[in-house]
């Protein structure tokens, strides 16, 4: 088939090279300069309409979108009013990425397990709310803020210095406008995505991802340092109460909000004393889980999208192996960052390169972004995969342009 991919980065090249190993045709736009299996489209992901002539004119079958943005700002609407196929959730539905408050509303109004939480426009209030609840405590972006609009704050001077900066100094633009004040939530992490159409919901493998910048989760979030799936330590019954108590929930609520959901439906979740709860939801496959789940789908991605959308059951395989992802990102990385910067000569051997912030000049890769790239590779086990995917990046040891964490997937 003829697919176009709308996104530039990581888990956009992911979808190309799952789309590339079934040999579809696979457009992207605009895609990036390491997306060399695809047609490489110039059209920003932001003007839908030039997008939806181009998937006309060259005949798309599917056109599928990779982030939350364009999602969030109704090109599904667009395609769709154009008679165009095109697989993600309307601007209605994703508002359940789109705004924090939105999403926390309907989780308690639906009794899906989440954090306590209270939502804020002024800054007096917000700052006697932290009074009042002590640290640690979370603050977030109300709107989209590319994955660095949460601050964990372990003190209630750091929660009112992130109140203040998004509320008064304009941190996060509109996105920032108003925020969500949660309860600090302890226990480990992992993301569940899902194939989801109205109430029919097809989950993948569960993934654990790092945001921390440094070593030993330490540094600021970042949209993502690293990944890797399965996850060893994941009892199956909290995987299973995941799906029949959150996603399926979820998916039914939108329903009844009126605003059905197609698409990814991720769920960043988390395990607590209290059981398994909800951090955040996405609309769209998550970066970088994706550059770690999708290599271990059996199934041609087109055909579960067809299945889904056609009311069957795409009945998913996996493959019986892990898959490590280890992202390279630019120093200073997730704050200011120099781009141009040379990156060493590589070769993917036994893994792969996912590539995200690059451009290539006089034949050679330059870093275009603050997460570059991200090499992966999938083994018989975490730690055979993880061997591969350090071999992968020795290149790139002891750069001063560059840095990657080491010990993603480490003693899981």
């Amino acid at each position: 088939m003829n697919v176009l991919i709308i996104g530039s980065g990581g888990r956009e090249h992911s979808l190309v090279q799952k789309l590339n190993q079934h040999h579809h045709d696979v457009h992207v736009a605009p895609g990036n300069d390491g997306m060399e299996e695809a047609v490489v489209v110039d059209i920003p992901e932001t003007e839908f309409e030039r997008l939806a002539l181009y998937a006309k004119e060259q005949q798309i079958d599917w056109t599928i979108i990779g982030p939350e943005n364009p999602l969030s700002g109704g090109i599904v609407d667009v395609f769709r009013e154009k008679g165009l196929k095109v697989f993600g959730p309307d601007e209605a539905a994703a508002r359940i990425e789109g705004s924090k408050r939105f999403a926390k509303r309907l989780m308690k109004e639906y009794e899906i397990p989440t954090a306590d939480y209270e939502a804020f426009t002024d800054v007096e209030e917000a700052h006697a709310f932290i009074d009042e609840k002590g640290a640690p405590i979370v603050v977030k972006a109300d709107g989209l803020a590319a994955g660095k609009g949460v601050v964990v704050a372990a003190t209630v001077e750091e929660a009112k210095t992130a109140v203040s900066g998004m509320l008064e100094g304009n941190r996060f633009g509109s996105a920032g406008h108003e925020v969500v004040i949660e309860e600090f939530l302890d226990g480990k992490e992992f993301s569940l995505m899902a194939f989801v159409d109205g109430e029919h919901v097809y989950p993948m493998m569960p993934a654990r991802d790092h945001k921390r910048a440094f070593d030993g989760d330490k540094g600021p979030n970042t949209g993502g340092m690293g990944a890797f799936a399965p996850v060893p330590d994941l009892a199956e019954e909290k995987v299973r109460f995941a799906v029949d108590e959150i996603l399926f929930p979820v998916a039914k609520a939108m329903q009844e909000e009126g605003r059905p959901f197609q698409g990814i439906l991720y769920a960043g979740l988390i395990e607590t004393k209290r059981g398994v709860e909800v951090i955040e939801f996405n609309a769209r496959f998550g970066d970088p889980e994706t550059q770690v789940v999708l290599p271990l789908l059996k199934n041609d991605l087109i055909q579960v999208i067809e299945d889904l959308t056609n009311d069957r059951d795409p009945h998913l395989q996996w493959k019986d192996e892990a898959c490590v992802g280890v992202v390279l990102a630019s120093s200073g990385y997730p704050g200011s960052y120099e781009k141009g910067n040379l990156l060493p000569a590589h070769r993917a051997t036994s893994g792969f390169f996912a590539y995200a912030g690059v451009k290539k000049v006089d034949g050679a890769f330059t870093g275009n972004g603050g997460r570059v790239l991200m090499a992966g590779a999938t083994g018989a086990s975490h730690e055979e995969a993880r061997r591969t995917v350090y071999q992968e990046l020795k290149p790139f040891a002891g750069s001063t342009d560059f840095f990657f964490r080491t010990d993603i997937a480490k003693d899981i």
